[in-house]
């Protein structure tokens, strides 16, 4: 008989949206290979955020565990590219694709092209402010 067990990781990327959470973890989710929505917990009336808002969510992108909320409170910063989302590509058409999606009303922070210890590379800002870099995994 074999048992299955689910490892909980001991550290998740966590992405605090302002409004967004939603919008952005369904955005991700679309766009990765073996993904999924986990589970989605909405403020509801009366309570501290805006109703039907992200309190808190888990979702899987290439089976690796994020979460993210809405958060309800005011704050001067956002995401930086001194912190961002490292992904294996596993073919050329993956990392282009990819590239072309997460530029697509963010931004080219550094254009696909070789580097000395990678086929291709290249560093892009989403449009919600989350930076990603994309390495092809040869």
């Amino acid at each position: 008989m074999t048992i299955m067990t689910t490892v909980t990781p001991k550290i998740s990327t966590f992405l605090m949206f302002t409004g967004q959470a939603e919008e952005a973890m369904n955005y991700y989710v679309s766009l990765f290979d073996d993904s999924e929505i986990r589970a989605v917990h909405r403020f509801g009336p009366n309570e501290a955020g805006p109703e039907g808002s992200v309190m808190h969510a888990t979702f899987a992108l290439k089976g690796q565990t994020f979460m993210c909320i809405d958060s309800v409170a005011q704050h001067a910063f956002t995401f930086t590219p001194s912190i961002s989302l490292f992904v294996e590509c596993d073919s050329e058409a993956e990392i282009d694709r990819l590239y072309a999606s997460l530029t697509d009303g963010g931004a080219a922070l550094m254009p696909l092209s070789p580097t000395p210890v990678s086929a291709k590379f290249g560093w892009v800002q989403d449009r919600y402010g989350v930076s990603w870099q994309l390495n092809l995994a040869k």
